[in-house]
């Protein structure tokens, strides 16, 4: 795993500036659109039932983020998934609070029937989503992201997706090759939906590139570094938001090069 071929996704992201469909939480809607449209991508907010199956059809990729579920919400998200998965679509699965409710637990054992390409999640989530127990409020995890690498594995070989666990250290494995990505800020926990960001980011790495365990790994690189960046110039989380989008904007070559900080681990 070469830092350098960080900047090699985000290259092509620019260069064919990918159409990211988002079916996402009402709470991060403009920040991940903002994100998207900051590295180079095309972001599409729709999910209305009636528009969603051609929509899939004709993006490049589709993220499912389950933050702010409602009824007609999800069944606007299995009419896109079955459209994306029936047109080779790739699609990102973002499992958020799974384990603390069942509605949407339900809903995310379902959508793990339909093939996603990758999912990230916190490890509480992840957790979950593996049929494990997990130590979540909501959102949030109770779990370290190394503890739930073994779930990771087991959920990543039953379903085929590339899982992505976001913490401190991330860890993306597809279930035989496991990557490490140490980039990233405290500070980041305290803004909402940076989680969400990264998998709108990872939604524009798995439209560019068709290993979804690398398109994971560049993806929390991309953001993590930016995050590092931002950090630097903020005052608090308020600014941060704002300093993040503008680092994502401003990323190149150099920076990614020097900054990236990930690791494939033995297979073992």
């Amino acid at each position: 795993m070469q830092a350098d071929a960080v900047f090699r996704t985000l290259a092509a992201i620019h260069a064919r500036a990918p159409l990211v469909h988002n079916i996402t939480n009402l709470v991060v809607t403009n920040t991940t659109a903002n994100a998207l449209l900051a590295i180079g991508a095309s972001p599409a907010m729709v999910e209305a039932s009636d528009e969603v199956e051609p929509f899939a059809r004709v993006s490049d990729a589709l993220v499912i983020n389950l933050g702010t579920l409602t009824s007609p919400q999800a069944a606007a998200i299995k009419l896109a998934v079955a459209a994306a998965v029936s047109a080779g679509k790739p699609w990102v699965l973002d499992p958020v609070g799974v384990g603390a409710i069942p509605y949407r637990t339900g809903i995310a054992h379902q959508l793990l029937d339909r093939q996603p390409t990758a999912i990230r999640g916190n490890a509480s989530e992840i957790l979950a989503l593996a049929g494990e127990t997990g130590a979540g409020r909501g959102v949030d995890s109770g779990a370290d992201a190394k503890a739930a690498l073994a779930s990771a594995r087991a959920l990543a070989e039953r379903s085929g997706a590339a899982v992505a666990i976001t913490g401190a250290t991330d860890y993306v494995t597809d279930g035989k090759r496991v990557v490490t990505i140490s980039n990233g800020h405290p500070m980041m926990t305290r803004v909402t939906g940076l989680g969400c960001t990264a998998t709108a980011v990872l939604g524009a790495c798995v439209a560019v590139e068709t290993d979804a365990l690398v398109a994971a790994a560049h993806a929390l690189t991309i953001i993590g570094v930016a995050g590092e960046i931002a950090a630097k110039r903020a005052r608090g989380p308020g600014s941060l938001q704002m300093e993040i989008l503008d680092a994502l904007y401003a990323l190149n070559e150099e920076t990614l090069t020097r900054r990236a900080r990930l690791a494939t681990q033995d297979s073992e």
